[in-house]
Order: structure tokens, then C-alpha cells, then sequence
């Protein structure tokens, strides 16, 4: 298993890229958990805490498309680097607003409009860097992965930050470290010459391919069910009088998916991603649903060890997926359009998750997130035909090493798609 990531890594410029982009990204990592704790030092009501963090996480929804298409159009370190900058300052403006409402609000809109589309330009470069279509596969799974590393190591980060210094320096470090990641990023060779194909002019830009559209439906949903888990696992710590219950809930999710993705990336797989998707994701609605149940702590613990396996997975396919039907031109756009919905439906699954509680109690929350596994799986059914059509055709990426040292493989399209 391990030796696959190894040739991945070993690939020139693959480890500097992974983990440039995962310090880059982690300021939007840990963002929503910093804005808490500096919001509470200062005085301010978990109400306000939640609206701000709620101000960051839309601005971002908003800003990480439109980022995207910009990369797309003049490439990645013109975009990539400023956009960091300005995110940064947005939050060091947040740790000096001294209590202005406006002020803080504007901050958290700057900050979250202007977080760099890392995540979608890392997945635009794999193509150019590592050149064979399984290595490239295997890499978004252990991008996957590597996600649910940061989003466990940086929520405590920030507290270990929190507890040495205060909640506005954690806020300050934070954003300098994600500036420098994304400075190492965009100073790689890959990130300099890398160039979109030529795109079509279109209002729509990624969101005119139907089987784009068909999977951003469908990880909505995903998302919707992974939001509305959060809620859930707290009350599910209130009903048995432990805070540390929804951390261990929350640690088994994601060691679960650090498996799962581990596992999956590790061989080759053969036939249609799309076909191969919509297994996951009705695996992926299974492993939810049992969570209905709320059983004592160790086996809740257990069940959601076992939802969080097939979670990686089905990113992981979801990139390949986005890879083949976003159209030429605009793969960066298409990529942050996914982290956008995915992002907007946990929103959602907060949200509904919430009043679920009230009104039925926890296991009601928990049947939110089997809805949301089982509607994610309706949707690829329901869109089969749309996606069985990527409508591709392999290209070669200007400036990528594709161009130096041959055509890319007979099918695989290095990153952009006609």
C-alpha cells in the first residue's frame, strides 16, 4: 500500500505541492474554530461567534469559484499568491477590530472571499507533474486523505496556539503560515508554467457540462449529511453527559475515511469512475444510516469509525469524475465549484440538523445524515445517463511536462477536458 504513495511522492515536485497546498489551506482549515475562540475571548456571544463563522464560510462559498475561473484565465501564481495575502489581512484585521460588529464582519467577508482556490490548483497541477492517469488517481486519494489529517491537526493547533499566546495571535500565525504555504506553491516550476487549455467564452463557464452539474447535485447531499453530523454527535455527548464523546465521535469519523482513502488509493481500478462513484456513495449512505440507532458510546464509536470509511473514497473518485466532464479550460473553476457545494451543503446539514434535534432528538439528527447519504445516491441514479457522457478527449497541457516529453496516454487528458 505504502509503496504506491511513495511513487507519488518521489515524483519531482509531488511532496513540495501536497504539503505547500495543506499549509496554504490552513487557514480555511481552521478557520470556523479560531473565529469561535477569538470571538468568546473578546466577550462575544456564541450567537455572534456562529454568525461570523457562518459570514466566513458563505464569502468563501462565493469567492472559491470565481478564484478558480481567474486561475483558469491567468494563471495560478497571479491569483494564488494575492488572493493569501489579502485573506490574511482580512483576519489580521478581525484580530484588531477591538469589538466593531462592522468591522468584524467585514473582515471575515474579505477574509473568506479571498481564500486562495488551493485545493482546486493542486488538482489541476497533478496532471502535469506526475503524467500517468493511475498515479494522478492515486494521488487525489491521498489528497483525500491528507484532508483529514489537517483537519484534525489543525483544530489543535489552534488551541495549543490559543492556550501559549491568545486567540488574536493564534488568528495571526495562522494566516502567516497559510500565506508561506501558498508562496511555496506558487513559486514550484508546475504552478509557474502551468496553463489552462483555451476555453470556450461562456457566462456559465464549468457549470454548462451537465455531468458537472449531476455530481455537484450529489455531493450537496454529501455534504448536507457530514454537516448535519456535527450537530448530532454534540447532542449525542449532551444525552450521555460527556464533552469528550464528540471527540472521540468525531476522531473515528475521520480515522475511518483516513483508512478507507489509504485503502482505495492504494490499487488499481479498472472500469467507469461514474459507475465506480455510485457504489461508494451508496456505501457511503449505508454506513450513516446505523448511526439512527445511537447505541452506547463504544458502539457508536464503532459505527461511526465504520461511516467515515467510504467518505474518502468518494472524493477521491469525485475529482476523477470532475476531471473528465469539466470543460476545456476551466478545471481549476470545476474543482472549486465542488469544494463550494460540498462546503454549502454541510451549511445546510447544520442547519436542518438543528431543529431535527428539537423536535425528534438526537437519533433525528442522525437519520439527517442518512437522507442526506441515500438523496446524494438518488441523484448519481437519477443522472446516470448525464454522466455516462463526459464527452473528453485528450489534450496536452501548454508549458507542462507533457509538452517536453511527449503526448499525454491515449485517453487521459492531463487535467483539461474538450
Amino acid at each position: 500500500m505504502a509503496a504506491g504513495y511513495l511513487d507519488v511522492l518521489r515524483a519531482r515536485h509531488a511532496a513540495r505541492l501536497l504539503a505547500g497546498t495543506l499549509v496554504g489551506r490552513l487557514p480555511n482549515g481552521t478557520a470556523h474554530i479560531a473565529i469561535v475562540l477569538f470571538t468568546r475571548a473578546e466577550g462575544g456571544s456564541y450567537t455572534l461567534a456562529g454568525a461570523l463563522a457562518a459570514a466566513y464560510g458563505l464569502a468563501t462559498a462565493v469567492g472559491q469559484p470565481l478564484l478558480g475561473r481567474a486561475v483558469d484565465l491567468y494563471g495560478q501564481p497571479r491569483v494564488q499568491l494575492p488572493a493569501a495575502v489579502v485573506s490574511a489581512l482580512g483576519m489580521a484585521l478581525l484580530a484588531l477590530t477591538g469589538g466593531s460588529l462592522p468591522a468584524a464582519y467585514a473582515a471575515v467577508v474579505v477574509a473568506g472571499v479571498f481564500t486562495p482556490p488551493l485545493e482546486g490548483g493542486l488538482r489541476a497541477l497533478w496532471p502535469t507533474v506526475l503524467g500517468r492517469e493511475d498515479r494522478v488517481h492515486r494521488a487525489y486519494a491521498m489528497d483525500a486523505v491528507a484532508q483529514e489529517i489537517m483537519f484534525t491537526v489543525g483544530p489543535l493547533l489552534v488551541t495549543v496556539l490559543v492556550s501559549l499566546w491568545s486567540p488574536a495571535a493564534a488568528l495571526l500565525v495562522i494566516n502567516a503560515i497559510g500565506v508561506l504555504g501558498a508562496l511555496s506553491v506558487v513559486m514550484s516550476e508546475p504552478s509557474r508554467a502551468w496553463r489552462s487549455a483555451p476555453r470556450e467564452a461562456h457566462w456559465l463557464g464549468a457549470l454548462r457540462s451537465p455531468g458537472l452539474l449531476a455530481l455537484l447535485g450529489a455531493f450537496f447531499f454529501v455534504g448536507v449529511a457530514l454537516g448535519s453530523i456535527t450537530v448530532a454527535g454534540v447532542a449525542y455527548a449532551d444525552d450521555h453527559g460527556r464533552e469528550s464523546v464528540y471527540g472521540w465521535l468525531m476522531a473515528a469519523l475521520g480515522f475511518g475515511a483516513l483508512i478507507g482513502g489509504a485503502v482505495y488509493g492504494a490499487r488499481q481500478w479498472a472500469g467507469e469512475p461514474e459507475r465506480r462513484l455510485r457504489v461508494i456513495v451508496a456505501l457511503l449512505a449505508l454506513g450513516y444510516l446505523p448511526l439512527m440507532l445511537t447505541p452506547g458510546v463504544p458502539a457508536m464509536t464503532a459505527l461511526a469509525a465504520l461511516a467515515g470509511v467510504f467518505l474518502a473514497p468518494a472524493i477521491a473518485c469525485s475529482f476523477i469524475v470532475v476531471d473528465r466532464h469539466a470543460p476545456r479550460g476551466t478545471v481549476t473553476e470545476a474543482f472549486s465549484w465542488l469544494v463550494t457545494t460540498f462546503g454549502v451543503g454541510a451549511a445546510a446539514g447544520t442547519a436542518v440538523a438543528g431543529p431535527a434535534v428539537e423536535i425528534g432528538g438526537t437519533a433525528w439528527s442522525f437519520a439527517v445524515a442518512g437522507a442526506g447519504g441515500v438523496a446524494a445516491l438518488l441523484v448519481l441514479l437519477a443522472t446516470g445517463r448525464v454522466l455516462a457522457d463526459p464527452g473528453r478527449a485528450p489534450t496536452v497541457v501548454a508549458g507542462s511536462e507533457n509538452d517536453r516529453n511527449g503526448a499525454a496516454e491515449p485517453g487521459f487528458s492531463s487535467g483539461h477536458k474538450a
